[in-house]
C-alpha cells in the first residue's frame, strides 16, 4: 500500500491516461496558504483509508487554485475544492471547504458512484451508493446516496417500490434534507 497519495500534476495528462477511461478523476484544487487547504494535506490525506480510496478508485490530480485554465473552466472561488469527473472532464460531483476524513471517503465514493450512474453504468453505481448507506450513515453524503440508490433499484428493475422506500428512510432518518424534499412524490407509489 502507498504511503501517500500519487498526485498527478497535469490534468490534460490524467484525463489521457488508460486509466480515465476506467476510473473517474478526482481535481483537488487548493491554496498551501490557507489553513482548509493546509488541513486537507496534514489530517485528511494522510489517512490509509483515505489513501487507500483514492488509488483503488480515481485518478486523483492536485491543482492549485488559481491554475488557469483549469479554475477557471470548472468555476472555482474558494479552495479546497473537490470536483469529481469523468474521462473526458465533464463534471459529476464537487465538494468545497475542508473535509475530514470521516467526510472526504463518503464524498469521493459519492462522486464515483454519480459518474457511473451517470455513464448507465447503474450497477456499478449502486455498490458505491450501498457502500456509503452502509459504513457511513452519518455522513453529509448519505441522504443523496440513498435517493441516487432508490433511483438506481428503480432503474434496473422498473419496479417504483425502491424510489417509496427511499422516500420513506429519508423521511425517517434525514427528514430536513432536500433529497427527501425531491423524494417527496414518491410516497405516492
Amino acid at each position: 500500500m502507498p504511503a501517500s497519495i500519487r498526485w498527478e500534476t497535469d490534468l490534460k495528462k490524467a484525463l489521457k491516461r488508460r486509466e480515465a477511461r476506467d476510473k473517474p478523476v478526482l481535481i483537488f484544487f487548493h491554496d498551501p496558504g490557507l489553513t482548509d487547504s493546509r488541513k486537507m494535506e496534514t489530517l485528511s490525506y494522510p489517512d490509509q483509508k483515505v489513501i487507500n480510496l483514492i488509488e483503488e478508485n480515481v485518478v486523483p490530480v492536485k491543482l492549485s487554485g488559481d491554475a488557469g485554465p483549469w479554475a477557471d473552466k470548472y468555476m472555482v472561488k474558494w479552495t479546497p475544492t473537490l470536483i469529481t469527473v469523468n474521462g473526458e472532464g465533464k463534471e459529476h460531483h464537487r465538494a468545497v471547504g475542508f473535509l475530514p476524513p470521516e467526510e472526504l471517503i463518503p464524498s469521493v465514493l459519492l462522486g464515483v458512484g454519480k459518474v457511473h450512474f451517470d455513464a448507465d453504468r447503474i450497477d456499478k453505481a449502486l455498490q458505491y451508493f450501498d457502500q456509503i448507506v452502509e459504513q457511513y450513515p452519518r455522513s453529509e453524503s448519505t441522504a443523496e446516496a440513498i435517493y441516487l440508490k432508490g433511483i438506481c433499484q428503480y432503474k434496473s428493475t422498473h419496479n417504483a417500490k425502491p424510489l417509496k422506500m427511499a422516500y420513506e428512510r429519508l423521511q425517517a432518518d434525514y427528514p430536513a434534507s432536500i433529497w427527501t424534499k425531491r423524494a417527496y412524490p414518491y410516497r405516492l407509489l
